[in-house]
């Protein structure tokens, strides 16, 4: 019913920049909070940053001030903009919506499959 593709990771050395996409789309109504989390080899997935429909956001500690995410309503897709990478950002990032799907009457979340970002020292 609903998918969600990101795009935009890679290769990059320490100090360079990426900037993520992720596109929703299928039977969809609308959308509340959307956001990116990231998963490291051997670590549980942690949050990133999140943003609401209205434009509020929220960054997790390691990456505020580097990281910006925005979003276009119109075009169902949030951007995660990194800049100043470090090595210690290396992890699949993936993102997340919460969707209501036509003829629905709750947000569940959908998630992305996941996008590579290495980040070489």
């Amino acid at each position: 019913q609903v998918q969600l593709v990101e795009s935009g990771g890679g290769l990059v050395q320490a100090g360079g920049s990426l900037r993520l996409a992720c596109a929703a789309s299928g039977s969809i109504f609308s959308i509340n909070d959307m956001g990116w989390y990231r998963q490291a080899p051997g670590k549980q997935r942690e949050l990133v940053a999140t943003i609401t429909r209205g434009g509020r956001t929220n960054y997790a500690d390691s990456v505020k001030g580097r990281f910006t995410i925005s979003r276009d309503n119109a075009k169902n897709t949030v951007y995660l903009q990194m800049n100043s990478l470090k090595p210690e950002d290396t992890a699949v990032y993936y993102c997340n919506a919460d969707v209501r799907t036509i003829g629905g009457r709750f947000y569940p979340t959908y998630w992305g499959q996941g996008t590579q970002v290495t980040v070489s020292s």
